[in-house]
């Protein structure tokens, strides 16, 4: 019996065209009702979202996302909001650095391309805080033009339909990214659609440590399940990220207070919030690098110097 013919990366045609009639219709049913997704969602909203989405889970960013974007509906609306209230809305969504990266986003989409998010992922790509991925996601689902989205959840399904691993690589491969470009349809429309049922697929179903296999709508396509679930040959190369004591923890910590705050604190007020002085003078100094604070030293009216204030930004 002859073997099913391969394209030049190894994929099935054949498979990849019942892979995507099954998964588009599943996501038709079941994709959730995400504001984002809106039809009338503007292109900056997707942006945003995208931006926000990032190591931070869907219901912790929902609410936040609609808040943020009823403040600040246009680049131009965050383009010129003060800095403190950036930081102070992104509240515990985590990275804050992000929040910054976003502000300078919009003024760049202000000053260079009249207020409208471009078009193209090399512009896209060229504004801070954007990465191959976001640019992808951006065209694939605001603009439903066929780009490569592909995200950890992409990834994942890819490996385990495609190549039967339990998990991808730790780091994305040449090879990986020319596969799953072959995977994506080839016309804009199913294009957009394969980008949010993959990511979708991955998020509710075949997540990283308890896949739903028993209603996988692709279950009967995926190489994983039908080698008997072998275990994860990259187990070895991944590295846990602990958060109890670290440094991102006290850098939490300050921000949580810096945001309560309503005029600069000092420096030393913040050692009832963490203790170890040491480990507070080093996240200190990594968030005032990063600039999401600033410090300010100031002398009495004999000349000696006041303690140090930190506030956010302004």
């Amino acid at each position: 019996m002859a073997l099913a013919p391969l394209d030049e990366t190894g994929v099935v045609p054949a498979v990849a065209d019942a892979l995507h009639e099954t998964l588009l219709a599943w996501f038709g049913s079941h994709a959730r009702d995400l504001p984002w997704r809106a039809t009338g969602c503007s292109p900056w909203g997707v942006l945003v979202s995208e931006l926000m989405l990032q190591q931070t889970p869907v219901a912790r960013v929902e609410p936040a996302w609609r808040a943020w974007m009823e403040r600040w509906p246009t680049p131009g609306d965050l383009a010129e909001a003060p800095t403190a209230d950036v930081l102070r809305a992104w509240g515990r969504l985590g990275y804050p650095r992000r929040a910054l990266r976003l502000q300078e986003c919009a003024r760049t989409i202000s000053r260079d391309h009249a207020g409208i998010v471009p078009s193209t992922e090399d512009a896209l790509v060229a504004l801070p805080g954007i990465g191959a991925y976001t640019a992808a996601a951006i065209i694939a689902f605001a603009y439903r033009r066929r780009a490569v989205v592909l995200d950890t959840n992409v990834r994942r399904v890819l490996a385990r339909v495609m190549d039967g691993a339990a998990l991808p690589a730790p780091s994305l491969t040449v090879a990986e990214r020319r596969r799953a470009t072959s995977v994506v349809p080839g016309d804009d429309a199913r294009a957009a659609a394969w980008a949010g049922a993959s990511m979708e697929l991955g998020a509710l179903v075949c997540t990283a440590r308890s896949p739903r296999c028993d209603v996988c709508p692709v279950a009967s396509l995926c190489r994983w399940r039908a080698d008997g679930y072998p275990d994860d040959k990259h187990a070895h190369r991944r590295r846990s990220q602990p958060w109890t004591g670290t440094d991102r923890q006290v850098r939490g910590v300050i921000m949580a207070e810096l945001r309560a705050a309503d005029h600069p604190m000092p420096e030393t007020e913040l050692a009832r919030a963490w203790p170890d002085r040491e480990q507070r003078a080093r996240a200190l100094d990594g968030l005032a690098h990063d600039g999401l604070l600033v410090r300010a030293r100031d002398a009495d009216a004999d000349g000696d110097l006041l303690p140090t204030l930190v506030s956010l930004p302004r």
